[in-house]
């Protein structure tokens, strides 16, 4: 007879295990499975947004600085438009230059080159073009007879040239004529001299008045004739005689000193450009060799150079002449300037150079403002001129260490008063200031009749 199988006691408490295993492991999963099921109210209640709170940021106290920045252009200073005032040589003139002869350029001026009194800027059918000191422009040809203002800073002129033309008195005589006809002849040209018409005049003077003083020693010789028995008829024809003889050579010395009043070497109206400032340099060339003069030859600068840009309306009200300003080049140098003019002063300083902005009017205070910045050592800046650069005005900044928020933390009331709002311990108070110096979007702010420490959290948006 066979035994059945009794588990013995160990057996029994390995089953005891697995049993309360399995009832464990199967009480967790349901545990697990009934903590993830929710039911649809709960899960949109889990998908609704977080509720909205402000944005804040924290108060820092620190030195704040303006300042107002643009791209500009390193240019030299006091351009200037210089255009000929009249044709060269003259159509009487042995050349035959003047009106209605073409006017030619033979040697065009030079881009860069420095022009001193005396210089030649350039040559017109192989007449000079003489640079001068002086005031007042060049308009009409100079020449005996001529009197003015333009004619005594010639004479001046001509004095600081080493050609002494007499009194400086602005009244052109044989003097400033023999001055200017040693000035073209040391310069290698030779001066405008009378036309071959006029030479022929001249000499038709001097025989009149040839003529004329043979007539009256002839009637004075023909009155003395005889042995002094004529009768008185003809002594009075005679006197008579001699008398009409001596109004003629009156009015041939009269006819001849008038028009050698007006006969000598001139000055042709396209021959001298008169400028207040020398030395000056020749900036922008506008003909080339070969092209005929008509209008503007060249732009001349001053030997200064500046830095010219362009700021929005709202950045320029804020600048004034003698600011300092702080200038770096494209290769990274540093170089001091101060503001010289600004909208109309800039404006003014820039007459002469090609368009640019429009200063701002009152009637629009957004419009573009012009700024001119001077460098008071060009030489740093000379290599740079038809570069770009970048200019830094500073136009305000704190005396020490200051609150400070950004310019979205302030709000101004209806009464014009501004406030911060600060976030403390969960709430929003309003706390009022008084603001300051604003500068890169950050302003400066001191409370008023409430607390403000840095550190605080002020509020910027939601």
């Amino acid at each position: 007879m066979s035994r059945g199988l009794v588990p013995g006691p160990r057996s029994r408490g390995r089953q005891v295990g697995v049993i309360v295993g399995v009832v464990a492991l199967v009480g967790a999963g349901g545990w697990v499975a009934g903590s993830q099921m929710q039911s649809p109210a709960d899960a949109a209640a889990a998908h609704q947004p977080p509720q909205a709170g402000p944005v804040t940021v924290a108060v820092v106290r620190q030195k704040l600085t303006a300042a107002v920045v643009a791209q500009g252009s390193v240019e030299f200073g006091a351009p200037r438009p210089v255009s000929l005032s009249g044709p060269v040589g003259s159509a009487g003139g042995p050349s035959g230059e003047g009106e209605g002869a073409v006017q030619r350029v033979t040697k065009a001026p030079q881009p860069g080159a420095t022009l001193r009194e005396g210089s030649v800027l350039m040559q017109v059918n192989g007449r000079p073009v003489f640079v001068l000191r002086g005031p007042v422009p060049m308009y009409r040809a100079l020449g005996p007879s001529s009197s003015g203002d333009d004619v005594r800073q010639l004479q001046s002129a001509l004095r600081r040239l080493g050609h002494d033309p007499g009194a400086v008195s602005g009244n052109y005589r044989q003097g400033t004529a023999g001055a200017v006809t040693q000035w073209y002849r040391g310069e290698g040209f030779q001066p405008q001299q009378p036309g071959v018409a006029e030479q022929q005049q001249l000499g038709e003077l001097e025989a009149a008045v040839t003529q004329a003083q043979l007539a009256v020693l002839a009637a004075r010789d023909g009155g003395g004739e005889g042995d002094g028995a004529g009768s008185p008829a003809s002594g009075e024809a005679s006197a008579l005689e001699s008398r009409a003889a001596r109004q003629q050579l009156d009015r041939a010395n009269a006819a001849l000193s008038a028009f050698t009043a007006t006969y000598g070497t001139e000055v042709p109206a396209g021959e001298v450009v008169f400028l207040p400032e020398l030395p000056v340099r020749v900036g922008k060339v506008k003909v080339r060799l070969g092209d005929t003069v008509d209008g503007e030859v060249a732009t001349v600068t001053s030997s200064d150079v500046v830095v010219r840009a362009v700021v929005p309306g709202t950045d320029g009200s804020a600048l004034r002449e003698g600011m300092e300003a702080l200038i770096e080049t494209a290769d990274g140098r540093t170089v001091r300037g101060v503001v010289s003019g600004v909208g109309g002063e800039a404006a003014a300083a820039d007459k002469g150079a090609e368009a640019g902005a429009d200063a701002a009017s009152p009637d629009d205070p957004s419009a573009p403002v012009p700024l001119v910045i001077s460098v008071p050592d060009p030489g740093a800046l000379r290599r740079d001129a038809g570069g770009g650069a970048r200019v830094t005005i500073q136009v305000g900044a704190s005396k020490s260490a200051v609150l400070v928020v950004p310019v979205a933390a302030v709000r101004t009331r209806a009464d014009g008063k501004a406030r911060v709002r600060v976030e403390r311990d969960g709430e929003v108070v309003d706390v009022p200031v008084i603001v300051g110096l604003s500068a890169a979007g950050q302003v400066e702010v001191n409370a008023v009749g409430g607390s403000l420490d840095e550190g605080d959290q002020v509020v910027v948006g939601r």
